[in-house]
């Protein structure tokens, strides 16, 4: 008896540890380190200093499609990703009511201005000292190359984490449809 009650109470230990295991694994896929969500309302308590020196907020952003673009000039993926969100995204909605800004974390300004000259793009980065910007948006222990779209009312309708270019493509369908006033809906 002593036996088959050992036996029975390891697995229940193992199926709630695989249950445990697979939770945590789906939920990390899902959130992606994000602490926001589509459909939320988008954290608007900052202020972004802007590398030369203009200041602005999303609450001043607000009637504008914004995306927050959160990159770092060490982080590979987000090189590659900037000529796609120049081209594909800036310099296609710039004249109609959208914003880009790369949010640099935590690196000093001559260093994010050296980053924006050298990547050749026109779109503006702001400074995020000790990443606080970024930690309303994700978990801090997350990494970079992050897109967060913001409609104009101030609401999350698209995150990507990553480059991807189905999920990039995707991105630029929800950003088109919201400037353009098209019946969007997000992922």
């Amino acid at each position: 008896m002593n036996r088959k009650l050992l036996l029975i109470i390891c697995l229940l230990t193992f199926t709630c540890a695989a249950t445990y295991a697979t939770t945590s694994a789906d939920t990390a896929q899902t959130d992606r380190g994000y602490i926001v969500k589509v459909g939320d309302q988008a954290p608007d308590d900052f202020e972004l200093v802007l590398t030369d020196g203009t200041k602005t907020s999303l609450k001043q952003l607000r009637g504008k499609v914004v995306i927050l673009q959160f990159t770092a000039s060490w982080c590979s993926v987000c090189r590659e990703e900037m000529s796609h969100l120049q081209k594909d995204v800036w310099e296609a909605y710039k004249n109609k009511g959208l914003v880009l800004i790369g949010v640099d974390r935590d690196e000093p300004i001559k260093k994010v201005q050296k980053f924006h000259q050298d990547m050749k793009i026109t779109y503006n980065l702001a400074l995020d000292p000790q990443a606080n910007i970024f930690g309303r948006f994700a978990n801090k222990k997350s990494g970079v190359t992050r897109n967060v779209v913001i409609n104009r009312d101030g609401r999350i309708v698209y995150l990507t984490r990553l480059y991807d270019p189905q999920e990039f493509a995707s991105m630029v369908k929800v950003i088109d449809a919201f400037v353009n006033n098209k019946n969007a809906s997000a992922n």
